[in-house]
């Protein structure tokens, strides 16, 4: 079932995010994912919010994982059907209050097409 294969990808997503592990993460996506972010709006203003392809993703978090080398996600709740996951996680860094975060990724196949963040 597409739904439970989803949940696995979301599972994968969070182990190589929390353990920055940038190549394990990029494998997951497709070549020309695109990614949009509240924090990526506010960090680099000209991309509006939104990168796409795998540089643009890899540059994104590389950078996340040198700024914030105790930057983790809490998983709380997974919502699947057969072409997206819902992932609700709390964003934790040392010395910053935990953000509540809601996530959807859009998946093709077994790859993510694209992903989208929403928080406060």
């Amino acid at each position: 079932m597409q739904s439970e294969t989803n949940i696995r990808i979301a599972e994968q997503w969070f182990a190589a995010f929390n353990e920055h592990h940038l190549e394990n993460l990029l494998a997951l996506y497709r070549e020309d994912a695109s990614h949009y972010s509240p924090k990526l709006k506010l960090r680099k203003p000209e991309t509006e919010g939104l990168i796409q392809g795998k540089p643009a993703l890899r540059a994104w978090w590389k950078d996340a994982f040198e700024r914030l080398p105790s930057l983790t996600y809490e998983p709380l709740h997974y919502t699947a059907n057969e072409a997206r996951v819902f992932m609700e996680y709390k964003r934790k860094v040392v010395g910053e209050e935990d953000l509540l975060v809601g996530e959807v990724l859009e998946i093709s196949g077994t790859l993510i097409s694209s992903s989208r963040v929403y928080h406060g």
